[in-house]
């Protein structure tokens, strides 16, 4: 096939942001980076898009996700689908064979649709092929209008149609395979002479027709495959469909998903069998999930390596490895380049950063781990700080294996504490720790008596610390000391 023309150029004016409409999302790929997907399905020899709105973050994304596009200038934006088409060819030269149109903003076309029209074409030496499809709404499509013998006649735009051209709900979807030489020259040959001043490719249709070509609808049975984008309603709508054909997969591959309304999966996520996944989950980008795993309630992973076995519970992690047999939150933060060991544990309320949790390691309660690496079978207690930054640059703590860290300890990068060693409890290490060896450091503990009843004289506290010290009252006097209980409570209240 000679080649795949991606129309990208359009304005987007109803999705009514600065981001253009062909970047906007759908179960995490860009608008164009699936109809680029669609193109590349039936290896063409060239493949073009055309970008004209906002065509510098059209090009660079394309640029970052399918260099191997090229990307073709329409400068006149209000020309219409013609021009852009025309802009094309005069990129690509002179073409011999079939020549495939399809636009930028129709994110749900599958390859087996393509062939199926390729194969058409071929079978019935069209010279012009259109994917149709039958809708009980046609407002805002063109309409296929065919003759007596119920061949294609031509296409109207909307515009341009009459009340009963209106009523045929028999619509154009943008999706062509033409006759490269007929192609190049119909667009030779039609003006812009209509409402909107533009130069509508589908007034090919009507020259091809004239000059007495086969033109023929492949009608598709599932018109989600023809439905653009031109709203955050729509785009709304295409995703939810989308994450749905995406679940329905899953789950007849083996997955186990217990809320599909509340579940999101990207295109691009791999799943293994056995893996179940709990509502409120998001799985994004390259996360993989291997066999056996739990995933939620309430989690959002991102371009993630989740291991066999593994347990991950109300947590968010980004370019995060959780290894086989790993259990992750509830309430936990796994950022870029933490990388947790089989059967090791991050704890609630942790967040860890360009961490290296080793085998069974256990990071349980309310620490923040940055710039660790962190020995097999070591302890570290709730609320740790792995202190990495000093104001300029983050450095790394180094704890070894079967180290025990104590509660709200506070590490000191650059730091190590090597295999076997303790460290206590609130302390704050600045100095490396042998093996074998307790670290402790901080200050000596003073208790000095009689300082609540001198210095808080007066106080319920005072009161309790006196009766405290007096021991218990005998049996004549306990009622007389409850009264000047309540007295004092009453005094303390007031």
């Amino acid at each position: 096939m000679a080649a795949v023309i991606v129309l990208a150029a359009g304005s987007g004016t109803r999705m009514k942001s600065k981001l253009s409409k062909l970047l906007h999302e759908v179960a995490g790929r860009s608008l164009v980076s699936h109809a680029i997907r669609s193109a590349e399905s039936i290896s063409p020899e060239h493949l073009v898009a055309v970008v004209g709105a906002m065509r510098d973050q059209v090009e660079g994304h394309l640029a970052e996700v399918a260099p191997e596009v090229r990307t073709v200038r329409q400068t006149e934006d209000a020309y219409g689908t013609g021009h852009a088409v025309r802009c094309a060819l005069a990129a690509l030269g002179e073409l011999t064979g079939e020549v495939v149109v399809l636009g930028g903003d129709v994110p749900m076309l599958e390859q087996h649709t393509l062939v199926a029209m390729l194969d058409r074409h071929r079978g019935e030496q069209a010279k012009i092929t259109i994917l149709s499809a039958l809708v009980p709404d046609p407002t805002g499509y063109g309409r296929i209008v065919r003759d007596a013998e119920g061949h294609v006649d031509r296409i109207v735009e909307q515009a341009q149609a009459t009340p009963e051209e209106h009523a045929v709900n028999e619509i154009n979807s943008s999706i062509y395979v033409f006759d490269a030489a007929v192609l190049a020259d119909g667009l030779s040959r039609i003006t812009n002479d209509n409402s909107k001043g533009e130069y509508y490719l589908t007034d090919v249709i009507g020259l091809a027709r004239t000059d007495g070509h086969t033109v023929v609808a492949e009608l598709t049975a599932d018109t989600w495959q023809t439905e653009g984008v031109n709203d955050r309603i729509q785009l709304a709508a295409v995703h939810a469909e989308m994450n749905r054909r995406i679940l329905h997969r899953w789950m007849a591959a083996g997955v186990t998903i217990l809320d599909p309304a509340s579940t999101w999966i990207d295109d691009s996520v791999e799943l293994d069998t056995d893996v179940t996944l709990l509502p409120g989950t998001t799985l994004k980008g390259a996360t993989v999930v291997a066999e056996g795993a739990t995933i939620g309630p309430d989690v959002t992973l991102t371009d993630c390596e989740v291991g066999e076995s593994a347990v991950v519970r109300r947590a968010e992690a980004n370019l995060a490895v959780i290894g086989a047999g790993a259990q992750v939150g509830p309430y936990s933060y796994l950022r870029p380049g933490t990388e947790l060991g089989e059967r090791s544990k991050i704890g609630g309320f942790v967040e860890a950063k360009n961490a290296k949790v080793g085998t069974g390691a256990k990071v349980p309660h309310l620490t923040y781990a940055g710039d660790a690496v962190i020995g097999e079978g070591a302890n570290i207690g709730a609320g740790v700080i792995f202190a990495n930054y000093d104001g300029v640059a983050k450095h790394t703590t180094h704890i070894g294996r079967d180290v025990f860290v104590g509660s709200d300890a506070v590490l000191v990068a650059p730091v190590t504490v090597a295999d076997g060693s303790y460290v206590a409890a609130g302390s704050t290490i600045t100095d490396d720790v042998d093996s074998g060896q307790l670290a402790v450091a901080r200050g000596q503990q003073r208790n000095i008596s009689g300082w609540v009843e001198r210095k808080r004289a007066g106080s319920r506290t005072a009161e309790t610390a006196r009766r405290a010290s007096a021991g218990p009252p005998s049996s004549e006097h306990s009622s007389e000391s409850t009264a000047q209980q309540e007295k004092q409570q009453r005094d303390d209240d007031q």
